[in-house]
């Protein structure tokens, strides 16, 4: 296996995305005042299932938006709540409460889950309207393009899919921008600017999680989405990466771009196999292996990340496609992870400490990485790891109380003074949609025994014997490409002037006395000895 036991070399972390102002402070204001209704109607401002747990002093308020919740705050739990009300505010709205289900640390498994199920279904406009958004992104007729153009059989708050044909016969899923959604999206995110400000004014705890620059993340990731160009883009890279991997533990592909039909606000992708993973029917298909299935989910995600740097960024059942044996087909491509050289070795070494239950080497590389503060202790870290990993390495997911160990685990961030990592936020995310995927397949899944293989085998590569070769080869062709450009062009010769240093005379004079006077004290000192 290959050597984790020199320090890796970390780049500095980037730095976080530009904060952009609030633009509109007023209309801003009053639109987190409609957000904060919406949310006690669902009572998912201050649910009723923490209101034991808030200071006294404020229980009475709790108790107050209570009594204006509606229907809908009466049922469910609080995740699904809160999901209920994101779904009713619209795009920014849900895509916070996807990002927000990457926190499992802080606000639970079950919460997290409850919100990592936002699929964002809303009605579906009409296709008199979605025709004339293809034709004036297209530049031509929808005729010009499909033989057929069926109504919308999915229809999210950015945009909604309808199926089509082409002439040659091949179906194909055409996925058209909602009319109006930039100016809404704008107007979402001009919002959560200031109530991130409010946050970072106002709540002390809320700085650890660094609002501003959670917010700006999900600013970048809605701003490539808005664009089906880039969409397409990413859909075609994914595809080269995803056949790529076909063979050795990719498990997943995706569907082809048909660059014809792509536009601004138009994406054309050939139709997937199999059934969606939200259609219940999905896991009942006949041959369907659903613990194959959960390992090839984790493989897929976790090939993409460590050997291509480069991942689907939205792994839940609505994006997946499934067909037996265990095959997995992803779609919607709108957010797209990336991972630098630095990034991916910290992942996989971290992976592999779990693994292999070395503590010490988690705690180091958390500490090289930058994600602990250096005041801190590493053996400290080291314990408190192991503390947390011990209980659950090799248990069956029946077996572990996450809630309590995601608890630990926050607790353990607050100690050790532990931010948000803005240039994770796509990582943790797409891990916890993967696992809670491969947990509703087979609930007794064990994410680590699925990751182990991908692990291990690039571990193997790149820190393995071979990789230490290839290194070595490396760095003798970089000192010999060094030496062929200095014999190219060797250092030319410098004319080195030396002046003769003329001493005064009077200078000359004084020392000399000086010298005869200390020699005549020396033997007048040693005289008697002498003779």
């Amino acid at each position: 296996m290959g050597d984790l036991t020199n320090p890796a070399d970390y780049k500095t972390a980037p730095p976080p995305p530009p904060t952009e102002p609030v633009r509109r402070p007023v209309e801003a204001t009053l639109r987190l005042l409609g957000w904060a209704w919406v949310l006690v109607r669902h009572d998912a401002l201050a649910p009723r299932e923490i209101t034991p747990l808030l200071p006294v002093w404020i229980r009475w308020l709790a108790h107050l938006l209570h009594a204006f919740a509606g229907k809908e705050g009466r049922e469910g739990r609080p995740g699904q709540r809160l999901g209920k009300a994101f779904e009713h505010l619209g795009p920014v709205a849900i895509k916070l409460g996807q990002v927000l289900a990457t926190r499992a640390d802080i606000f639970g498994i079950e919460f997290a889950r409850d919100l990592g199920r936002l699929k964002d279904a809303l009605e579906p406009f009409p296709v008199d309207q979605a025709r004339r958004e293809i034709e004036r992104s297209l530049g031509r007729p929808v005729e010009a393009l499909f033989t057929d153009f069926g109504p919308p059989v999915a229809a999210a708050s950015l945009a909604q899919a309808h199926p089509a044909w082409l002439a040659d016969g091949r179906k194909v899923a055409v996925k058209v921008l909602r009319p109006g959604v930039e100016r809404r999206v704008a107007q979402g995110l001009d919002s959560m600017r200031l109530a991130a400000r409010l946050a970072v004014r106002f709540v002390p705890l809320a700085r650890r999680l660094e609002p501003s620059a959670f917010v700006e993340t999900i600013a970048r990731a809605l701003q490539l989405e808005l664009d089906m160009r880039l969409e397409a883009a990413a859909a075609s890279e994914l595809k080269d990466i995803m056949d790529k991997d076909v063979g050795v533990g990719g498990h997943m592909t995706a569907p082809a771009v048909i660059w014809d039909g792509v536009g601004k606000r138009v994406l054309t992708l050939e139709w997937a196999p199999g059934m969606a993973m939200t259609d219940p029917a999905a896991a009942d298909q006949p041959g369907l292996d659903k613990n194959a299935l959960a390992d090839n989910v984790v493989r897929a995600f976790l090939t993409q990340a460590l050997d291509h740097g480069t991942f689907h960024a939205d792994l839940h059942e609505g994006n997946l496609f499934c067909h037996a044996p265990a095959e997995l087909t992803a779609i919607d491509f709108g957010i797209v992870g990336r991972l630098g050289p630095a990034e991916r070795r910290y992942l996989a070494e971290i992976l592999w400490g779990f693994l292999s239950r070395d503590y010490d080497r988690i705690s180091r590389v958390h500490f090289e990485a930058g994600y602990v503060p250096p005041e801190h202790s590493v053996e400290a870290f080291a314990q408190a790891l192991r503390a947390v990993g011990e209980p659950v390495i090799g248990k069956a997911a029946s077996q572990v109380s996450m809630g309590r160990l995601l608890g630990q685990l926050f607790e353990i961030t607050d100690l050790f003074d532990m931010h948000l990592r803005p240039e994770l936020i796509l990582l943790q995310k797409t891990m916890v949609s993967v696992e809670g995927v491969a947990r509703r397949l087979n609930p007794d899944h064990d994410l680590w025994a699925a990751a182990a293989p991908v692990v291990e085998r690039w571990i193997r590569r790149e820190l393995g014997p071979q990789a230490q070769v290839r290194d070595a080869i490396e760095e003798i062709r970089a000192t010999l490409k060094a030496l062929a450009r200095l014999a190219q062009n060797p250092p030319q010769p410098q004319t080195v002037v030396i002046r003769e240093a003329h001493t005064p005379a009077w200078v000359v004079v004084c020392v000399t006395l000086a010298m005869t006077a200390a020699a005549a004290a020396l033997v007048l000192s040693l005289w008697p000895s002498i003779v």
